[in-house]
């Protein structure tokens, strides 16, 4: 992500020239809500630990459920008490006020709100405070990187998350869940702010060269019968019969042909895709592989960014242009043909990463460090003289 930087000298003649030094070093920061209920997290986060942290762990190797009682139990109730979650009270059993305090717990860290402590909830409830205390120093690190004219109408990507938003006049209007890049360092999605100028209803998928040595000509080694919907292209932009194609010959460093996908129900970009040209040839897009999306991590695309809710987003943005943003959708949709509909006024999109973030209410959130950004971010801070109080060095 290109990170805005002050001129160094125009900003040393600025504070020397401040009636109110202090004023004007705390005007440099991010002036959002956001920005300042992240800082009150923080301070809040540093106190606590302080006072040693939010107790001994729950660490319950099996899943706790309502109707149990015992030490585990005892042990999640008071974790919750001290998190914040739970009222104080007495009870010794995993009761309805317990399974939803869990709940909002669950719900604050993106996990399926189900009220069962699991494995998975167990470990986050154990994460000790400095450890969420770091995710705020990095988030605040990232906002500062943002800190510059986001666009009166936006849209923020939070791959951490798995969300995104449109934003208009600081305000939410629209959002939907998403499916980010692998885990592996080659298919993770990057971070960059670039504008969507135009999208492509009924997409043809020009598969990358990547994709086809690494998914298709395995398949078509096998069987060259494979993936019977694409089609094949050589080096002029001329479609070759599959027929005419001996593939035993090839390997993935010699394949010559470039791989498409008509337009289709099955088309691996769904029915539209979302135009941001930049260099890694990220875009947003539907998807036909809806079940993903029942899933609390959603890692799972080589890089693009793919939208639950596809349909609505497009009406979104095409209601800033025309009285009927259904109609003109659909009569391209139905149209069955690959349509190009630009965007008459360009949207900024913000693919962000921030695994502590606070919502309209002011409440913060966490997430896992799926890339392990935070981790390299946190170290290089470190390095530089930050330090998280009661952390392991």
């Amino acid at each position: 992500m290109e990170v805005p930087r002050r001129d160094r000298g125009e900003t040393l003649a600025a504070f020397a020239a401040a009636d109110d030094p202090a004023a004007f070093l705390r005007a440099l920061a991010p002036q959002t809500a956001e920005y300042a209920a992240l800082l009150r997290e923080k301070e809040g986060l540093e106190a606590l630990i302080e006072r040693g942290g939010w107790g001994a762990p729950v660490a319950s190797a099996a899943a706790l459920k309502p109707g149990m009682e015992g030490a585990a139990v005892l042990a999640l109730r008071d974790r919750l008490i001290r998190m914040g979650y739970l009222p104080m009270r007495a009870s010794a059993r995993y009761d309805a006020a317990l399974q939803r305090a869990v709940q909002r717990f669950q719900a604050n860290q993106g996990l399926t709100p189900d009220g069962i402590a699991g494995r998975e909830t167990l470990d986050r409830i154990d994460t000790p405070a400095t450890e969420r205390l770091k995710q705020v120093i990095v988030a605040l690190e990232r906002l500062r990187w943002l800190n510059k004219p986001l666009g009166q109408r936006h849209i923020m990507v939070n791959q951490a998350a798995f969300q995104m938003k449109i934003v208009e006049d600081g305000a939410t209007i629209f959002e939907s869940d998403v499916i980010v890049g692998m885990e592996n360092e080659k298919w993770r999605t990057p971070e960059f702010s670039k504008n969507m100028d135009h999208m492509i209803v009924n997409p043809t998928w020009h598969v990358p060269s990547s994709i086809v040595a690494r998914d298709y000509l395995p398949k078509l080694l096998a069987n060259p019968e494979a993936a019977s919907y694409m089609r094949f292209y050589d080096a002029s932009g001329r479609q070759v019969s599959r027929s005419s194609i001996d593939f035993s010959q090839f390997s993935a460093s010699n394949f010559p042909y470039s791989l498409k996908q008509p337009p289709s129900d099955d088309n691996a970009l769904g029915l539209v895709k979302f135009m941001l040209p930049n260099r890694w040839n990220i875009y947003l897009h539907d998807t036909p592989s809806k079940h993903l999306f029942s899933k609390d991590k959603r890692a799972f695309s080589s890089g693009c960014v793919r939208v639950q809710r596809p349909f609505e987003l497009a009406y979104e943005l095409l209601s800033k242009q025309t009285s009927d943003p259904r109609g003109t959708f659909h009569r391209a949709l139905d149209s069955g043909r690959e349509t190009r509909i630009d965007i008459v006024d360009p949207v900024p999109v913000h693919l962000t990463y921030r695994t502590a973030f606070a919502d309209a209410r002011g409440r913060v959130h966490y997430r896992e460090d799926t890339y392990g950004r935070d981790g390299r971010i946190f170290a290089a801070l470190a390095a530089a003289g930050v330090t998280v109080p009661g952390a392991e060095s």
